[in-house]
């Protein structure tokens, strides 16, 4: 793919091709591809490799191992936007095979041991926030360097004891939850899951270079001795059931489009807010992680400088592989290297996003005025107290109001207008929650009720319906 030279400063692609070197050089991978993504356009691409002079592009194909499971996660909630299922569900409602194997019946159950209920039970969304408690892996062999032949039915991805937590207790992550969603999406459409992918969300996407088996020019994948510098070549087997898992292949550039449909949407093939709903955390992070990751719907989160990046890593034998997106700088990385281990695929990406980021930060649109305002609207607007607490409320585009609190206490957050007259809270402790105005027999603006939470005009205005009542004696000293 060529990539405009103009697109970015020299010396920011200085910057990014010595970031691309080092990972290459310090991991010991025979090859590593970068490429960044800005306002949904990729604007750098470039290759680093052992062979002088045969650096990879961004058009070569890498297998992309886990990535794989945010495609299948887009699947899933395709079907729950049409109403062909809910996230709620059972899963033997879609499956009802999956009733046979067992989890623990209470929470205080051993994994496998005394009564228990069919695997059937746990939830869609359980299994695309990694919270089902099913195992990580399938009973051996070693998936990912076996054939699928070794595994011909969904049943053989699940081993004995099949669950490994009591459902929704923990973050656990499994690759066999992500084989089974692959076979809800393969049963519910009538069809094998790849064939759905490709019809569905590769061909509208234009995704041309993203494949169930590798397509000319591709990488082959290898592992390098970790005491010395030579290669051993890694099996590139079809994973069958497990394909869900870490099938595909992709390259830099169709990385790239899949990062800016996974920040923006498509309409023809999954909206804006149900991508936006994926990346809310599905469960807190372990501990372990030191409270800097978590999981959402089929999207890996990673709290970093102050703000959340989303994507996925992947790996199988002979690859590495890691999407990053920024939405605070509308920024994206991808990076993909032909190794088993060694280059910190995860981290690079997350630099390449913070090279171009602090280089080249992101120009904001220009402020504009609104084309029109309600004057009921402007009326809204200005101070309002919950209790003592000030907040200043703004009128944004398409009539969507932001409360901001002053002094530094209290909670602001972001509200969506809905045609009843109502706003839904888009962020933080007020996301979902609805707020209401209530008003004066003369129709003037008394009072905004945000989930039974009262904001008035004056602290504690006794002119409001405040719950409690205020004292009839008002503001004292003491």
């Amino acid at each position: 793919m060529t990539v405009p030279p103009e697109e970015l400063l020299p010396g920011t692609r200085r910057a990014l091709l010595h970031r691309l070197a080092v990972g290459q050089a310090a991991g010991r991978t025979p090859s590593l591809v970068g490429a960044v993504a800005r306002g949904g356009e990729l604007v750098w691409a470039d290759g680093r490799s052992m062979i002088d002079g045969h650096s990879p592009d961004a058009d070569v194909q890498y297998r992309i191992g886990s990535i794989t499971k945010t495609f299948v996660a887009v699947q899933v909630m395709r079907l729950r936007d049409e109403g062909a299922l809910d996230l709620a569900d059972p899963l033997e409602r879609h499956l009802p095979a999956t009733a046979t194997a067992t989890v623990p019946a209470t929470a205080g159950a051993e994994a496998g041991t005394g009564a228990g209920v069919g695997v059937g039970s746990l939830t869609i969304a359980q299994l695309l926030g990694h919270t089902s408690g099913l195992a990580s892996e399938p009973p051996g062999p070693w998936w990912e360097r076996t054939p699928g032949t070794l595994r011909p039915q969904l049943g053989d991805v699940l081993g004995a004891p099949a669950v490994r937590h009591p459902a929704g207790r923990r973050f656990h992550y499994s690759n066999p939850g992500f084989a089974l969603l692959g076979a809800l999406v393969s049963r519910l459409r009538g069809q094998p899951w790849g064939e759905v992918l490709h019809q569905e969300v590769l061909a509208p996407l234009g995704l041309t270079r993203t494949t169930l088996t590798p397509q000319p020019p591709h990488a082959g994948g290898f592992a390098v001795h970790p005491w010395a510098d030579v290669m051993l070549p890694e099996p590139l087997e079809d994973t069958g059931v497990m394909a869900p898992a870490g099938q595909l292949w992709s390259t830099a550039a169709d990385l790239s489009r899949w990062a800016a449909f996974l920040a923006r949407g498509a309409d023809d093939v999954l909206s804006a807010d149900t991508l936006a709903e994926m990346r809310q955390p599905s469960s807190g992070p372990d501990e372990a992680d030191d409270w800097t990751t978590g999981y959402g719907l089929g999207l890996h989160l990673r709290r970093q400088d102050g703000q959340v990046l989303y994507g996925h890593d992947g790996s199988m034998p002979g690859f590495l592989a890691s999407l990053l997106v920024s939405p605070r700088d509308d920024l994206a990385a991808v990076v993909l290297a032909n190794a088993t281990a060694g280059p910190e695929v995860a981290l690079i990406a997350a630099d390449l996003i913070r090279i171009v980021a602090e280089h080249e930060p992101r120009i904001p649109e220009p402020w504009r005025p609104l084309a029109a305002a309600d004057p009921e609207l402007l009326a809204l607007t200005g101070l309002w107290h919950w209790g003592p607490a000030p907040h200043l409320l703004h009128l944004r585009a398409d009539r969507g109001l932001e409360l901001v609190p002053q002094g530094g206490t209290g909670r602001g957050a972001r509200f969506r207008a809905e045609p009843d007259g109502t706003w839904t809270g888009l962020d933080d402790y007020y996301a979902g929650e609805t707020l209401r105005v209530v008003r004066t027999p003369d129709g003037t603006a008394s009072q905004l009720d945000i989930g039974t939470f009262v904001f008035t005009r004056a602290p504690y205005d006794p002119a409001s319906d405040t719950p409690g009542g205020v004292d009839p004696g008002g503001w004292q000293t003491y």
